[in-house]
């Protein structure tokens, strides 16, 4: 029976594997906890998409539970799959690491994976987007198909790196460019964005990133409706408008719990914090939009194959 914030068996396939901590070398189950929801369309429905592209290719049943946004909930949630057998956890944030550090040395047959945090204890592992080259190269785009001379950045943290990226980038493409940054501090604060939207229009701004996947989908509405442009984030979100949004920064969060358990599986996955980009697969800019004329195209293509070969950004 599914219920939200229930507790959903799924029977789905993971290889597993852990580097260090588990003394069996297979996984036997996978719980996955995620802050909100699975039906987000962004980055709770991408960790869903996970579990299922694990599924296309492994064989273990897999638990997840919704709406985990404190230290309590998890703890419940962590004794509910070790009850079920679960020694492959997925916490979908970077909040998990905090969560799985306090808890993971009571469960030491249990590997602990969050995203894009600060893994400390020996059983847990913090996968880490290397955000910087994909905000660059999005900054790029923007910068080069502003009409005004503006474009504008609406974050929700700044410690997100995809940010300074992107402000790097457009500077690269335009020493004269105008960029706005404005931070919403909460993931999901979509009155707020909104605002600081109305505020960036007002002073011109022709190209916005959304860097808040909580606020980006109203943003790319609202911005569709005065016919300007957008940097689409964390899935390519062409499909709300090739006209609008010119390109996606996107972060593969699916292949990269694909990779993941292959690499717990066969004994490679290691403890702490591990980093990935555009080398490995689950980085990359999504479809362009046909207002990006073909020649920019074919230009920018060549600065990211640099930048697999050699990590070199066009502006070192």
């Amino acid at each position: 029976m599914l219920k939200r914030f229930g507790l959903i068996l799924l029977s789905l396939l993971l290889l597993g594997g852990c580097g260090q901590p588990l003394a069996t070398g297979k996984v036997e189950k996978v719980g996955l906890l995620v802050p909100e929801t699975i039906n987000d369309q962004v980055w709770g429905t991408k960790g869903y998409r996970g579990l299922l592209k694990i599924q296309s290719s492994l064989g273990v049943d897999v638990f997840f539970k919704e709406g985990m946004d404190s230290q309590e909930a998890v703890e419940a949630a962590v004794r509910e799959f070790n009850r079920q057998g679960v020694n492959l956890i997925y916490g979908h944030g970077n909040e998990y690491a905090a969560y799985f550090n306090k808890i993971s040395g009571k469960y030491p047959d249990i590997h602990f994976i969050s995203f894009n945090g600060d893994a400390r204890t020996k059983n847990t592992t913090s996968l880490n987007f290397k955000a910087y080259a994909m905000g660059f190269f999005g900054g790029m785009v923007a910068s080069h198909m502003s009409e005004t001379g503006r474009v504008g950045i609406i974050a929700a943290f700044e410690w997100q790196p995809e940010v300074e990226g992107f402000y790097d980038g457009a500077m690269f493409e335009n020493k004269d460019m105008k960029v706005d940054i404005r931070y919403v501090g909460h993931w999901d604060d979509q009155e707020k964005a909104l605002d600081v939207l109305d505020d960036f229009l007002a002073k011109g701004a022709d190209v916005i990133y959304p860097a808040g996947d909580g606020f980006n989908v109203p943003i790319i509405e609202r911005v569709k409706d005065k016919g300007l442009y957008v940097i689409g984030y964390i899935s390519d979100q062409s499909d709300f408008g090739e006209s609008t949004v010119l390109t996606s920064t996107v972060q593969h969060v699916d292949d990269l719990y694909e990779l993941s358990a292959k690499k717990f599986n066969n004994g490679d996955l290691k403890s702490g914090n591990l980093s990935f980009d555009f080398q490995d697969g689950v980085i990359s800019l999504g479809k362009f939009s046909p207002q990006v004329d073909s020649d920019y195209r074919k230009k920018l293509s060549t600065y990211i194959n640099t930048y697999k070969e050699t990590g070199k950004l066009p502006n070192q």
